[in-house]
């Protein structure tokens, strides 16, 4: 579970790693950015782009209220599906699709991201935005067809070769204490005129 900065972190944490695992002098002028839609428009001469174009709802949607480290209790937190589209941009199909392997093969060899690296890339004003033993994992995922035609339509015409990849159950934390009431121990009865109130 994180802050509502997890969204955040969760995408500089994947892009940033990248950087730092792009193997130089054989990328030397490789750049690794976070897209938006309208980046695909004038995008990168060569590098690396993450852009997030699906959030939803996990299917694991009953999850316990969280318990503060004084023992307070908050509302259950929101379990969010992120869904990415990884790029590789080149100056040449051949250097593109150089960097678009090395960046498949580098997710799929490093799919799990600890804490330490969730929190690393991003400064959130309250500190730390997962807690120590949480992390996130880096699914592929071919696009659906709903997807696909979904992305056509904003990205194109600089739609490239891409892959997809999920991190699921991102748990966004709740700041709303549940009230704590004592257990009922008695019922009490009151009686107005002979009859029950």
């Amino acid at each position: 579970m994180g802050t509502y900065h997890a969204i955040a972190a969760t995408s500089k944490a994947i892009i940033e790693s990248l950087r730092h695992a792009c193997p130089r002098p054989e990328f030397e002028s490789a750049a690794f950015e976070l897209y938006q839609s309208s980046n695909f428009q004038s995008p990168m001469t060569e590098g690396v782009s993450l852009y997030l174009y699906r959030v939803g709802t996990s299917l694991r949607r009953n999850l316990p209220p969280r318990v503060g480290p004084f023992g307070e209790q908050y509302r259950p937190p929101l379990p969010l599906d992120l869904y990415y589209l990884l790029t590789a941009w080149g100056r040449t199909a051949e250097r593109q699709q150089f960097l678009l392997g090395w960046a498949m093969s580098e997710m799929n060899d490093t799919p799990i991201l600890p804490a330490t690296v969730l929190n690393h890339y991003l400064q959130a004003p309250e500190g730390d935005v997962f807690h120590a033993d949480e992390e996130i994992t880096l699914t592929f995922e071919p696009l659906t067809l709903q997807d696909m035609a979904n992305l056509w339509e904003p990205l194109k015409p600089n739609l490239q070769a891409s892959a997809n990849y999920v991190v699921r159950m991102v748990a966004l934390d709740s700041r709303v204490r549940v009230n704590e009431f004592a257990p009922v121990q008695t019922r009490e009865f009151a009686y107005v005129n002979g009859g029950r109130a």
